[in-house]
């Protein structure tokens, strides 16, 4: 030992306590049993406690009646153990797809009986971005005896975009295959999750034209079940609004709150669930109305 070594231990200790600081340990994972939702963040492979969800009351979603029920019944049924599809939700903008997936989630751990958290059915949202990280997510829910919907809001791929492959794999193909534990919904605008102009370019430059589409195409092929959501008629619009101004209290003459509404959507460029909720924003602000936005299950 010399007289500088006590001085080097030292100046040691200061540099890795400058290093913490800069870098500091990532905080440890969320426990799958802390909350009812969770949003998968893969750059740090954890899951973050969402405590409420942003969402829409079912009785809210006008127009999609015949989607709804068909999304409960397959979600009933993975709630309970049996065999269920997964599912892609596509078709026009802001038509209710995510807000379906949202609402058709509490939905069915009401019925359950699970109105703290932790319920049994716990939602686990992952961003398009993160797709190629799904098998570290899945090594993740495999092992937990809770049930999850992975859910992946505006799904699509672009041109040169591979990481559609990854998907393919965890829908159905790899030797371990989707855990039985868990069960995935997408949505998207597009009905097999690549642009037009992508899979007319597909078919004029390959070898073989069918083949280059067919293993694009066939990623939709992978959901079992296909929901198709549609333009909104102004009836439909009518009874959003309805049902909104009814939710929070806006008591407004008919004729007056749907003559502000299709003002509204003009101003909009058409109608939709997204419209009809932004327009209710829009009056209740001008009402002096706070909308409860924080309440169980309130948009």
């Amino acid at each position: 030992m010399t007289d500088q070594d006590p001085q080097l231990v030292v100046l040691l200790t200061r540099i890795a306590e400058a290093l913490e600081r800069l870098a500091p340990p990532p905080p440890p994972p969320a426990r799958v049993d802390a909350a009812d939702a969770f949003v998968w963040h893969a750059d740090s492979a954890r899951l973050l406690a969402v405590p409420v969800v942003n969402r829409v009351e079912l009785p809210l979603l006008q127009g999609i009646q015949r989607q709804r029920d068909i999304l409960m019944a397959n979600t009933r049924q993975f709630a309970r153990g049996l065999p269920a599809n997964n599912a892609l939700l596509w078709g026009a903008r802001g038509m209710g797809k995510s807000s379906l997936v949202k609402a058709v989630h509490a939905a069915i751990n009401r019925e359950r009986g699970d109105e703290e958290p932790p319920a049994a059915l716990a939602l686990v949202e992952i961003h398009r971005e993160d797709i190629p990280s799904l098998p570290r997510l899945l090594i993740l829910l495999r092992a937990s005896t809770r049930r999850f919907l992975l859910f992946c809001d505006d799904l699509s791929f672009d041109q040169e975009d591979a990481t559609y492959k990854s998907l393919k794999a965890v829908l159905e193909g790899g030797i371990e295959g989707r855990p039985d534990n868990v069960l995935f919904y997408a949505t998207s605008n597009r009905r097999h999750l690549m642009a037009r102009d992508m899979i007319d370019n597909e078919r004029s430059t390959a070898i073989n034209p069918h083949e280059a589409v067919e293993e694009k195409v066939s990623l939709s092929d992978r959901f079992g079940l296909w929901l198709g959501f549609h333009n909104c008629d102004q009836p439909t619009f009518f009874a959003m609004i309805d049902g909104y101004a009814r939710r929070f209290g806006l008591a407004l003459p008919t004729e007056q709150l749907h003559a502000e509404a299709v003002e509204w959507s003009m101003t909009r460029g058409g109608r939709s669930g997204r419209v009809a909720w932004q327009f209710i924003q829009d009056l209740a602000g001008r009402h002096g109305r706070r909308l409860d936005i924080t309440a169980p299950d309130a948009p």
